[in-house]
């Protein structure tokens, strides 16, 4: 799988920024053997490169592929405007992930490069 990406040096951290409209991860499998091809296990991702599902906390996408976060000690920043979802359940979800800076949900990379820096 290759994928456009750039690299943000913050803090001595570097921190991968995916920049490929077209990339749609619709797997765990997927997210894995992308995070795993990367130079950084610190990424961000636009909202747009994530199946739609993974906005639907009953498919489990987001579930997966936060355990796949946890397990392979990585940090992820997903950008973009999540005001259009009217689940609270998934505001709840994206509150509670933004407590830490594991896995964080920002409406700017600028936002997402600062806290995954940290």
């Amino acid at each position: 799988m290759t994928t456009a990406f750039k690299v943000h040096t913050i803090r001595n951290k570097e921190i991968v920024e995916i920049q490929d409209n077209a990339l749609i991860i619709e797997t765990p499998q997927q997210f894995l053997q992308l995070m795993l091809n990367l130079p950084s296990d610190k990424v961000i991702l636009i909202k747009e490169n994530l199946h739609e599902s993974f906005f639907d906390l009953r498919s489990g996408l987001a579930g997966d592929i936060l355990q796949k976060v946890s397990n392979y000690v990585l940090h992820l920043g997903i950008v973009g405007d999540f005001s259009i979802y009217e689940s609270k359940s998934l505001h709840a979800f994206i509150y509670e992930s933004n407590k830490s800076n594991r896995v964080v949900f920002t409406s700017t990379v600028e936002d997402a490069l600062n806290r995954l820096s940290q």
